[in-house]
């Protein structure tokens, strides 16, 4: 099969560049590009559509045709959508229809044909995966990562300051697109079957797909990269990243406590992964101070607890708020925060970590999947990780905890769980053997593409199966050049406010 991959925002190249240092390069694009590797290493001939950048900035994402090393099979191609700079990715609406979806045409058109399916990742690459069927009739599977009413509903929207985070985020649109992309999609995929029911079900989508339907949905799993997490293996660089990792704790952690275990959360900062709470549970416990150091792993930022230099508002934000809790309970000394950039990098101070009987946590207040906990997981950490989504799937099945939940708005529950491993050798010896074990047998990228794989044939082969009934009409905002307009706030108000 020939298969191609709709991702305008964020970027590919074989370096992986700013991934985990700016929020349009996150999680999704592993997603993406692990998922291309194993479809591309299992003989299907595989593009990545993605976004060219003329930027002096970006220097990495210039050229329009790019590949990974040892990947034949796989090409990055990247096409021009409105100036040659860098865009973040919720300014990206009005060129994506004017200009990115035809050059996907003109590309295919030129290069002698199109593909066999494609498969559509995030809102804005839903959009296109409608568009391009409208011109081809050639089908996609939407994968959505995350939804608009989810991010509404966490940042507190309310019809007094709707018009305000409108204009910030452009939810209008990209609730519109993610609308027609679960309408019109062959199927959707989701990572859990509590995201197709918590996600899709908001009010925000009604009519535009039944979640009852069992015909619209499938769920796949993402995997981890193993060569990379796993307890066995090693980075080129692994030793001297042991190091740095000790030199950072050497510079935050005072003198005794240094070899202590750590409390690990290493996530994007977002007041939705709710450090806050992390603190504030380690803050109250004296069990957890007596017993182990708080470390943030922090993207980029290296030295992000006296020095923000390099965030960004919304990271700074959070950083405030770790610091006040920290100064107010007189914690310094016992909290560390440094940068690590690179998957391979962020792996290698897991195993370091590990082997001081650390624990990783993730307390969001809500996570679709969950994939960092996987990663630890595999790396040979314990999680203890949020009940609310994904994870209450992937670490808990048929009575069988891998992981321990808690209830992230409830600092004593978090404080209960980290208290439950750090507090009890056989505890946490049996949650690093359970997770080592779940994540081979569960989450690789090798299932994740023959998910994928054993649906695009079904598709395929019998098309007439996978067409959506009814779907939307296309908005006139996504069908002609009146798209310096936004949506108007009276549309998204009647979208999203019951």
């Amino acid at each position: 099969m020939h298969i191609a991959f709709l991702n305008p925002q964020g970027n590919f190249d074989p370096g992986d560049s700013y991934w985990t240092e700016h929020p349009d390069f996150g999680g999704q694009l592993v997603y993406v590009k692990q998922v291309a590797l194993a479809v591309g290493a299992a003989g299907h001939q595989v593009d990545i559509l993605t976004r060219r950048i003329v930027d002096a900035d970006w220097p990495e994402f210039a050229a329009q045709f790019d590949a990974y090393p040892g990947a034949p099979n796989v090409r990055i191609v990247r096409l021009p959508a409105g100036p040659d700079k860098f865009l973040p990715k919720e300014l990206l609406w009005p060129h994506l229809v004017r200009d990115w979806v035809p050059n996907i045409l003109d590309l295919y058109r030129d290069g002698g044909g199109l593909p066999d399916i494609f498969t559509a990742h995030y809102g804005d690459g839903g959009l296109c995966g409608v568009l391009v069927k409208e011109k081809t009739r050639i089908p996609f599977l939407f994968t959505a990562h995350s939804l608009g009413a989810q991010k509404m509903d966490k940042l507190g929207v309310t019809l007094e300051n709707l018009a305000q985070m409108n204009a910030r985020f452009h939810f209008g649109r990209r609730l519109m697109a993610e609308r027609l992309s679960m309408s019109h999609s062959a199927i959707n995929v989701t990572s859990t079957r509590m995201e197709r029911f918590e996600q899709y079900g908001h009010y925000a989508y009604r009519e535009a797909v039944n979640v009852h339907d069992g015909n619209r949905f499938t769920v796949i799993s993402p995997g981890v990269n193993l060569s990379i997490f796993g307890a066995d293996a090693r980075y080129e660089h692994e030793t001297a990243v042991h190091r740095y990792v000790q030199e950072r704790l050497a510079r935050d952690i005072i003198e005794g406590r240094r070899q202590l275990p750590a409390v690990v959360a290493s996530s994007r900062l977002d007041p939705k992964k709710n450090h806050l709470g992390l603190v504030q549970a380690f803050a109250k416990s004296n069990s957890l101070q007596e017993q182990a150091n708080l470390v943030f792993i922090t993207g980029a930022l290296d030295d992000p607890l006296h020095d923000d230099a390099g965030a960004g508002p919304i990271e700074q934000q959070v950083l405030t708020q770790i610091r006040e809790v920290v100064a107010a309970h007189d914690l310094w000394g016992k909290v560390s925060a440094f940068g690590l950039q690179g998957q391979r990098a962020l792996a290698a101070a897991y195993r370091f970590l590990a082997q001081r009987g650390s624990v990783f946590a993730l307390t969001a207040h809500y996570e679709p999947f969950g994939l960092a906990p996987l990663e630890a997981a595999a790396a040979g950490l314990p999680v203890v990780v949020t009940r609310n989504g994904g994870p209450s799937e992937s670490f808990c099945e048929d009575g069988e905890e891998y992981g321990v939940l808690v209830d992230p708005t409830d600092s004593d529950d978090i404080a209960h769980g980290l208290e439950r491993l750090l507090g009890d050798a056989q505890a946490w010896k049996q949650f690093a053997r359970c997770g080592q074990q779940r994540v081979p047998a569960r989450y690789t990228w090798e299932r994740t593409a023959e998910g994928y794989l054993a649906l695009m044939k079904q598709i395929i082969t019998s098309p007439e199966a996978y067409q959506p009934g009814n779907p939307l009409p296309i908005s006139p905002y996504f069908r002609h050049p009146r798209l310096e307009e936004d949506i108007p706030v009276a549309v998204l108000k009647h979208l999203y406010c019951q």
